[in-house]
């Protein structure tokens, strides 16, 4: 496979550059990796919308291969290390990037069902990502079936066999735009999450390294009106092992939406399709509060860049109210491990 760019916004020209010319030799070698990595270095120093393309292809790719050779049965992290105090006004433990681990990670998960990480994202950062998902929204609006925008704002991925994207009719009218159909924002998102350290502490806490779903990595707009529906993912997602890394890319709780959450740990699946649910994978308002119990339901308020950690098992809802002003812009990113990874969903390695 050649690299290509496009010139002057026509057909694509052979890359020749030094480092995109060994990233191909590095791909026909099977060090699809490494291919990735080299190519990243590049587009660090000056974007271009083809590599964007083709680092998430090559992603795509080794998450394919992740799957395939998948073997064992890992262990989560061992918990360990002192978990802060819960936030006063969150009841979660809060740490900053710097004092993230997979053990600390696990602890939380234990016991809290949940972690708070502030300050993830660098601030400007996750508030110019929030101006270039409402581009992206405007760009996909503009296209016609099929088409691409050349600054790589929006453009469909199409997965290897066996795997299939469908539901997109859907996430657009949830508010949303899948991460991976917009490569110029999956690759800011990545690069941000690696840069916090992430990639480590996932690959830490799952045993094995990380693969990304396509279908279950959104970039998120949720105005007020939109009403929450309690859920844990796993109740769909099937026997996983998973991390949700939830960031805020505005501030949101109390001017914006954010979520309803349960900050205990769920060793089991809530009762769903009862009063009040809205659909059968969902939870009733009256269940969730006795599940809840004296840990309550909180409604934790993100600054821009915080994120919350969480996995298949953490009973959570959108949380809004008309009366706030502004809309919320975050992205919802499930991480899985390979060897239990959620069936039919295209995988994206980290």
């Amino acid at each position: 496979m050649i690299f290509g760019r496009r010139k002057n916004g026509g057909a694509a020209v052979a890359d020749a550059r030094p480092e995109v010319v060994e990233a191909q030799r590095l791909e026909s070698r099977g060090d699809l990796f490494g291919a990735i990595d080299l190519l990243c270095e590049v587009n660090r120093g000056e974007r271009d919308s083809d590599l964007e393309l083709r680092i998430r292809h090559l992603r795509h790719l080794a998450g394919a291969d992740l799957l395939e050779n998948a073997i064992g049965d890992p262990s989560y992290a061992e918990p360990e290390g002192q978990l802060p105090p819960p936030g006063e006004q969150s009841r979660i433990p809060e740490v900053t990037p710097d004092e993230l681990t997979a053990g600390l990670l696990r602890a939380a998960i234990l016991e809290y069902g949940c972690l708070l990480v502030r300050g993830l994202m660098d601030p400007d950062k996750a508030l110019a990502m929030a101006d270039d998902i409402d581009h992206a929204f405007e760009v996909r609006k503009g296209l016609s079936g099929g088409e691409s925008d050349p600054d790589g704002y929006y453009s469909e991925m199409t997965p290897v066999d066996p795997f299939q994207i469908g539901g997109r009719n859907w996430v657009e009218e949830g508010g949303g735009v899948l991460a991976a159909d917009s490569p110029r924002l999956m690759f800011d998102m990545l690069e941000a999450l690696d840069k916090a350290g992430l990639r480590e502490v996932l690959a830490g806490y799952l045993g094995e390294k990380p693969v990304i779903s396509a279908q279950k990595c959104t970039l998120r707009k949720a105005t007020p009106d939109v009403s929450g529906a309690w859920h844990q993912d796993g109740k769909f997602l099937g026997e996983v092992r998973s991390m949700n890394v939830w960031l805020a890319l505005s501030r949101c709780g109390d001017v914006a939406p954010s979520m309803d959450v349960i900050p205990r740990r769920l060793e089991e699946y809530a009762q769903t399709a009862t009063d009040g649910a809205i659909l059968d994978y969902t939870v009733g308002q009256a269940v969730a509060e006795e599940v809840a119990g004296e840990a309550g339901i909180v409604r934790p308020i993100f600054d821009p860049g915080d994120a919350l950690l969480f996995d298949h098992l953490f009973l959570h809802q959108t949380g809004s109210d008309p009366s706030m002003p502004n809309p919320r812009y975050a992205i919802e990113s499930w991480f899985f491990g390979p060897s239990a990874y959620p069936a039919e969903y295209a995988p994206v390695a980290f």
